[in-house]
């Protein structure tokens, strides 16, 4: 866990927005707890997507960011939430405990590299810490494999990788990625299979782009009718919503988009 304070990047507008929504949940913990995530997810409702919140400074902190989003930091802080529901804890430094064990691997932050970049490997890592369970398998996935490199061969994009050490660290995960094979469920499966899916599950977004497994993630929301959408920090509306139309709809407006992954926060 978290060792010395230093290696927590937060404002003090971050640290009181996480106090105010530790009270704002109170009251939304339900027996079913995917319904506890969605209702946890959905008070950020129109919060604005903002990319690379976790890129800054020169070494890597836990950065706690509740005013702007990505799709990643979304869930983290949507999941880390809903685990102090269950557990009864409500007090700051609880919560970039449990944020901390989310982000990185085997729930601690040894560096850049720690943190689970690839969202294949979040659920993994995520898995064994029984936070979660990966169910694509259980409804209708196949299981692929594909090169994953996407971050050492666009050394460029990412600036803590110009650092030799950071470099080298990314790549020896990325080979550990490409002995294990990942469960899709096909784009053109997820409608016959859509009633397996649940409330408060995770969906990861797979894509066909060299190099990489995932592109976005949101959690799964049964609404009004009666259909799964997915609720996301969008790079569409550049806001927290939930889709206008049907998950197995919606991701075929998305570029190279092959299926989903499905994963279960523990009940």
């Amino acid at each position: 866990m978290l060792g010395i304070a230093q290696q927590i990047t937060c404002s003090p507008a971050d640290k009181q927005a996480v106090e105010k929504k530790l009270i704002a949940i109170d009251g939304l913990l339900e027996e079913d707890f995917g319904k506890t995530i969605v209702a946890i997810g959905k008070t950020f409702m129109s919060t604005p997507y903002v990319a690379k919140t976790l890129e800054i400074g020169e070494t890597e902190t836990l950065v706690v960011n509740l005013q702007g989003l990505d799709c990643t930091t979304y869930i983290e802080n949507v999941l880390a939430f809903g685990l102090m529901l269950k557990k009864e804890k409500a007090g700051f430094h609880d919560f970039t405990e449990t944020l901390e064990n989310i982000r990185y691997k085997d729930g601690k932050l040894d560096g850049y590299a720690s943190r689970l970049h690839y969202f294949s490997e979040w659920i993994a890592n995520n898995e064994k810490k029984g936070l979660l369970r990966d169910i694509t398998s259980e409804i209708g996935g196949k299981e692929i494999t594909k090169p994953i490199n996407f971050m050492s061969t666009h050394r460029d994009l990412y600036p803590f990788l110009s650092d030799d050490k950071n470099f080298e660290k990314v790549k020896a995960s990325e080979n550990y990625l490409n002995h294990q094979p990942i469960c899709i469920l096909p784009q053109d499966e997820i409608e016959a299979n859509e009633h397996l899916i649940q409330t408060g599950d995770i969906i990861a977004l797979t894509t066909s782009i060299n190099g990489l497994d995932v592109t976005h993630t949101g959690i799964a929301t049964r609404e009004k009718d009666g259909r799964i959408h997915l609720l996301h920090a969008s790079t569409g509306s550049m806001k927290v919503e939930v889709s206008e139309k049907p998950l197995a709809e919606y991701l075929k407006k998305i570029n190279k988009n092959t299926g989903i992954m499905v994963a279960r926060p523990t009940q």
